[in-house]
């Protein structure tokens, strides 16, 4: 299954064959990172569309605690995810319901060949040896803010400006663009 967007594609095959490449001693973690409304999403479904193997797929939207959830999801990931992971053990996360704002059910994430985390704060610098490759997706903010707003509502345009303030502190403290071992053009999809 591809994405129907040509570069799109391409790149997911390059991130997928710049994983493989790399040593691994259990399961590889790709880690999608950038700001919000980049393209991280998409970018993730072709890279689970390429990758051969057991594949595995977590969004960070679904273990934010609501839109002040960006730090304690972080550390979600990296303690009930990553850390059984490392161990060959499965992690687990309970989903964040956005609609009814409460969590929901338990998801279990199992050791395999790829783990691929998207979303904001996906390439924590607390699990970066675990790392094996990190992705920076990014684009103009205002084409950004224009796609949130067209997934999230109008209504939630205020929102979107405490978020980009929390998605700014942690993206300056991981230094996760500086990291990336691949920057993404999220409205080409191209490797830049």
């Amino acid at each position: 299954m591809t994405t129907g967007l040509p570069a799109v594609d391409e790149t997911a095959r390059r991130i997928v064959a710049a994983a493989l490449g790399r040593p691994a001693s259990g399961t590889r973690i790709v880690c999608l990172d950038g700001p919000a409304g980049a393209g991280k999403t998409t970018m993730a479904a072709a890279v689970v569309a390429a990758a051969p193997g057991d594949v595995a797929l977590l969004h960070m939207d679904d273990v934010y605690e609501g839109w002040s959830g960006l730090a304690a999801g972080m550390e979600v990931v990296a303690r009930d995810v990553v850390g059984p992971l490392l161990e060959g053990r499965p992690g687990r996360y309970r989903r964040w319901d956005w609609y009814a704002m409460a969590y929901a059910e338990e998801h279990e994430v199992s050791p395999g060949d790829l783990l691929v985390v998207e979303g904001v704060g996906s390439g924590n610098v607390v699990y970066a040896d675990a790392t094996t490759l990190l992705v920076w997706v990014d684009g103009p903010p205002d084409v950004r803010l224009e796609r949130g707003v067209a997934r999230d509502g109008e209504g939630l345009r205020a929102q979107w400006a405490g978020w980009t303030a929390q998605e700014e502190t942690v993206f300056a403290a991981h230094r996760t663009r500086q990291r990336a071992d691949l920057v993404v053009d999220g409205v080409s999809g191209r490797v830049c």
